[in-house]
């Protein structure tokens, strides 16, 4: 199980939000490209950037600086929000991103998302953000009726092979993980689910080796390394 810090961008800088809400931002530095090689000196492999301009304004204003995270510091990066075009798509790819991340699209535009699936394969993820028992789309502003089971079932059909499944309740929390919405992604057919939201523990990570032989592969954290309430050393030693 890998452990994936979370990089998100909002204006240029590196920020966390609290349970996603735009007017409850913490900005923790205005440097983006330094606090990445913070996480790969510590052993990351895999960063998880996110464009929060993109999520809630539908444009991806932040690719030139998660452009300069991937060439400046030689690990993989899965890039997400605001990703709603083939342009977009393509621009992120194009820009050396491992991985991108579909989360909006895959709740309004399933077509879309087979075509992404068909074309890059593991190259695309789909991100199931959950709140109430339901997804929540457009930088978790728009609620909708779809269960979070109902839509891994959909893009593994689709042929997507990993979801990153958060519970926006839990995220910048430090409440730790929510399990039955793991196990509910899992037992709809998920392939590979990265799990995000909440964690701020070593004993946060080990609950989540328990779903392991299950299909979890890896942990997005975010508040938890920013605040020291976690060590990133020790939290990819105790994941690995």
């Amino acid at each position: 199980m890998v452990v994936i810090p979370a990089i998100d961008l909002l204006d240029g800088k590196v920020v966390r939000l609290a349970q996603g809400k735009r007017e409850a931002v913490t900005v923790y530095s205005d440097d983006p490209v330094a606090v990445a090689k913070r996480w790969v000196a510590a052993g990351a492999t895999w960063l998880h950037v996110v464009d929060l301009n993109g999520a809630f304004e539908g444009a991806y204003k932040n690719l030139p600086l998660a452009q300069q995270i991937i060439e400046s510091c030689g690990v993989r990066v899965e890039l997400s929000g605001g990703v709603r075009t083939k342009e977009a798509l393509g621009q992120a790819l194009a820009a050396g991103a491992a991985r991108v991340v579909l989360g909006t699209k895959a709740c309004e535009d399933p077509r879309f998302v087979q075509e992404a699936a068909d074309r890059f394969g593991t190259k695309i993820a789909v991100a199931i953000d959950a709140s109430a028992g339901r997804v929540v789309s457009r930088g978790w502003v728009a609620a909708t009726q779809i269960t979070p089971g109902a839509l891994a079932r959909s893009v593994t059909m689709l042929g997507v092979e990993t979801v990153i499944c958060t519970d926006v309740s839990r995220d910048g929390t430090l409440q730790g993980p929510n399990l039955s919405l793991l196990s509910e992604v899992l037992d709809a057919g998920a392939r590979e689910v990265i799990a995000s939201g909440g964690v701020s523990s070593l004993e946060d990570l080990r609950q989540l080796k328990t779903l392991e032989s299950r299909g979890v592969v890896g942990v997005i954290i975010g508040k938890a390394l920013y605040e020291g309430t976690l060590d990133a050393r020790d939290a990819i030693q105790a994941a690995g």
